[in-house]
């Protein structure tokens, strides 16, 4: 007899398996079309994603359409395996965000980040020599600095009060400590005595658009910061697929139990 617990197995994994070719569909359309150096990571990531998810589909969805307790095994094993991994993934997201905070300047609307306030763990595997280049390349791509250049008054004071993104505030302006004389929000000058702190960013700082502070420790601890968010938002999607990966899980259980029991009538009657 088909169960109930069959029968939602079955039609979970139809779900996902559509979801993992919309995620094979959308990386192949990104490589027939040139992706960009930032799109080329999402597209290998959506690649084995897509592949990853449907193959455990495929093994759920045979196992409990045809009642093939091995794949069932197979499947809730893989499910109980994701539960374990996702859980101590996003614990360890919540430890190596908890540092790092802006820093509240007065007189204005946005908040400037240093590197040194964030987990030594983020700073060393995240904003390292090796994967800065790609990030800044990015950032570039992404023309963050551009946009504000754009919407931004040319008015100091107006800009003072603007609210920034932690990567416009560390990217795209020297610190305010530089004491740097404001033109528009990508041009400023320095001092003819020179900056106004000792700070290796104030020399970082340049008004070629293609170059600004995206070299500076700010410019870093303001992608930090934006990693932080995303990673904490990232966090709470986690433990909501956690929660539906146990459902599924609880549901494979009793679609293998269904299977056995089956399977062992089947014996018997046939024995019979």
């Amino acid at each position: 007899m088909f169960r109930v617990s069959n029968t939602l197995i079955s039609i979970l994994n139809s779900l996902t398996m559509l979801i993992s070719l919309a995620a094979i569909g959308t990386s192949v359309y990104l490589q027939v079309h040139g992706a960009t150096d930032c799109q080329r990571v999402v597209q290998w990531a959506l690649l084995w994603v897509g592949v990853f998810l449907f193959a455990v589909s495929l093994v759920g969805l045979i196992g409990a359409c045809c009642r093939i307790s091995f794949l069932l095994v197979i499947y809730v094993i893989i499910m109980f395996l994701l539960i374990i991994g996702l859980g101590c993934l996003t614990i360890f997201w919540i430890i190596v965000t908890n540092k790092g905070v802006g820093q509240e300047i007065s007189g204005r609307g946005f908040k400037e980040y240093k590197l040194g306030d964030y987990s030594n763990w983020l700073q060393k595997y995240v904003v390292n020599a090796k994967n800065w280049d790609d990030i800044r390349s990015c950032l570039i791509e992404a023309q963050v600095c551009k946009s504000l250049g754009g919407d931004a008054p040319p008015v100091a004071a107006d800009f003072y009060e603007k609210r920034l993104s932690p990567i416009q505030s560390g990217c795209c302006k020297p610190p305010t400590s530089c004491g740097f004389e404001f033109k528009n929000p990508t041009f400023w000058v320095m001092p003819e005595t020179g900056p106004a702190a000792e700070d290796s960013d104030c020399k970082t700082w340049s008004n070629n658009q293609t170059i600004l502070c995206y070299a500076c420790n700010s410019c870093k601890g303001g992608v930090l910061e934006n990693i932080k968010k995303e990673w904490r938002l990232v966090a709470i999607f986690n433990a909501c697929i956690i929660g539906l990966i146990v459902i599924v899980y609880s549901l494979g259980c009793f679609a293998l139990r269904n299977n056995r029991k089956d399977n062992r009538y089947s014996r018997h009657k046939n024995y019979a």
